[in-house]
């Protein structure tokens, strides 16, 4: 076996020029992507990026039009079949039959899938058991909790225990408590051996899952790499300073772009500045210019960039302003 052999033989997904167009936008415009079995690779973009899109071509629900893909080294066009007996995909929005109770969804899917009366209802159980639904078996899924909802989704998703999950926001709208629980349930899939693409806008959850990270923006990939490799890029910090009087936000925003040189970045807390910095050598001459103008800050941080920071620093925009466009169609 060459070496490009083995290389390849240790990926779950290799992607090369992958492109798709609706009429005349590129919703994907040559994606390439390297991705090892057994980990989490976390998809990060706005909505309209292309990550649904991404993912749907490698889940075998549309063709691309340019470009090639191997799943477990099988050939994306030709292989489809194999593809998909290796595979599963948990969409943005439940899939399960909400009239049916969580124990009939999860034994009608195993029978669906080849199981008999009596594998299907311990295969059932036993999901409702490691999703902690026991209690909910005999409730109508339409009666549960937005997190339970998102649980036996994905316990439907691997009633067949997938060697590749494609997760697409799967919390979405998720209470904090809710989201967690999903995160456990996805590093619990992965030290099992599945291997998870997971598409998210939310950065705490790339940064708490995903051994490496690809940021999606106009179709394009525009960085990849592990959480502390992009932090790395935009940095070697970010400053933060409160305000002691928010009248003195402009003079102080001002100086800080003159000494820093790098355009500096307010929210929607009025006393809060924050600004990358390439150099932590210069922010004792901003803090400085900042005393001598009388401005004056009742706090001041100099940390690790934020995948926030990332986010904002590659894309032009943060994260929350795109959470309410809508995604690409397909």
């Amino acid at each position: 076996m060459t070496r490009n052999e083995l290389a390849s033989s240790d990926l779950a997904i290799e992607a090369k020029g992958l492109v798709k167009i609706f009429g005349k936008h590129r919703a994907v415009d040559g994606v390439d992507l390297s991705i090892k079995k057994g980990t989490v690779y976390g998809f990060l973009g706005p909505n309209g990026a292309g990550k649904t899109t991404t993912i749907r071509m490698l889940a075998t629900l549309l063709t691309p039009d340019e470009g090639s893909a191997h799943v477990f080294g099988h050939d994306l066009a030709t292989e489809t079949s194999e593809v998909r007996s290796r595979i599963s995909l948990t969409g943005q929005y439940a899939s399960i039959d909400e009239d049916l109770t969580g124990i009939e969804n999860l034994v009608l899917i195993a029978r669906l899938m080849g199981y008999n009366r009596s594998q299907a209802k311990a295969r059932a159980n036993e999901l409702l058991h490691a999703f902690g639904l026991e209690e909910a078996a005999k409730r109508q899924v339409k009666k549960y909790s937005g997190g339970m909802r998102r649980r036996i989704d994905i316990a439907a998703s691997i009633v067949v225990t997938p060697e590749l999950l494609f997760l697409d926001e799967p919390t979405t709208g998720l209470d904090p408590r809710s989201r967690n629980q999903v995160w456990d349930i996805v590093r619990a899939l992965v030290s099992a051996g599945t291997t998870v693409l997971l598409t998210t806008q939310y950065l705490e959850e790339a940064d708490q899952l995903a051994d490496r990270i690809a940021v999606i923006n106009q179709g394009k990939i525009i960085a990849e790499g592990t959480s502390d490799e992009l932090k790395a890029s935009v940095g070697s910090g970010t400053l933060q300073i409160r305000l002691s009087d928010v009248a003195q936000r402009e003079p102080a925003i001002r100086i800080l772009e003159e000494v820093l040189a790098v355009q500096v970045h307010t929210g929607s807390d009025s006393a809060a500045i924050t600004s990358q910095v390439a150099n932590s050598s210069v922010v004792v001459k901003a803090l400085s210019k900042l005393e001598e103008a009388g401005i004056t800050l009742s706090d001041f941080s100099l940390g690790q960039p934020s995948l926030d920071e990332v986010f904002l620093t590659l894309t032009g925009k943060p994260a929350e302003e795109n959470e309410n466009k809508e995604e690409e169609s397909a």
